[in-house]
């Protein structure tokens, strides 16, 4: 488990077998979400007090913002789904707990959770300089507010797309519908969580499973027997996990 306090202490959240309202409860009492809301608060107070104008660090929140949909399609096509971690000891635990885990049990809420460790440096080094070019210091801090912001809503969009729910929203439905047949049917296309754009961009859009072959690394990424065997770090990894999870439920009955 992520976490163990609060709602998160010895419980297992599995988003298909979750309403909204239990998923909302379970989202803002993550320790990961806190964090980002904490730090986004202290951003502000801190972009506030060093800015000369407010226009500045408000422009530097909205290119943020704006270019969060590009960033979140690079990093999950280019490196979520590369297999160059897998074959690093170095990288390996990380790949797992970043996307393997995710892959082999899309709806575990636990690990559909960004890992704080990767999220943010990732969302520093990308939101920082952006924001310093666009509007210096106060610049920086109001971009990794708004990086924070947004990646709270991705985070929240990714897990309405896992839930037994059918969103009223036209676009969030199709997001939805896109996503899981990434997860279900061919994860080589549909990999924008917020938004589609970039995968017409890039060709990796496909609307429809029919339109695409059923792929046969769909849940493993790449990590096959023959990857296994080569590079068997993750798979000692996973028997870990397993043995954990064998320990912690007989703990629990």
């Amino acid at each position: 488990m992520l976490t163990s306090w609060g709602p998160w202490s010895d419980k297992a959240y599995q988003l298909d077998k979750m309403s909204l309202g239990e998923l909302v409860r379970a989202f803002f009492t993550h320790y990961s979400i806190q964090a980002y809301l904490a730090l986004a608060t202290l951003a502000t107070v801190v972009s506030l007090l060093l800015m000369t104008s407010f226009w500045q660090p408000l422009m530097a929140a909205i290119v943020t913002a704006a270019l969060y949909p590009l960033v979140e399609y690079l990093v999950h096509r280019f490196l979520l789904h590369s297999t160059f971690m897998f074959k690093h000891r170095s990288t390996a635990k990380v790949w797992k707990r970043i996307h393997y885990d995710h892959h082999q049990n899309p709806h575990d809420l636990s690990v559909l959770f960004g890992a704080l460790y990767t999220t943010l440096p990732t969302i520093a080094l990308i939101a920082l300089p952006l924001g310093w070019l666009v509007a210096g210091p106060s610049g920086a801090f109001a971009a990794f507010a708004a990086a924070c912001i947004v990646f709270c809503g991705y985070e929240f969009v990714h897990c309405v797309q896992h839930l037994p729910f059918t969103p009223r929203l036209s676009w969030l439905r199709d997001l939805k519908k896109r996503h899981l047949a990434h997860h279900f049917h061919n994860e080589q296309g549909n990999f924008g969580i917020t938004s589609n754009v970039w995968d017409h961009v890039f060709g990796t859009f496909y609307a429809q499973p029919k339109d695409q072959p059923k792929s046969a690394t769909v849940h493993n990424l790449g990590y096959t027997s023959d990857a296994r065997a080569q590079w068997p770090w993750v798979a000692e990894l996973s028997a870990d996990d397993d043995t954990y999870a064998i320990r912690r439920r007989r703990r629990a009955a």
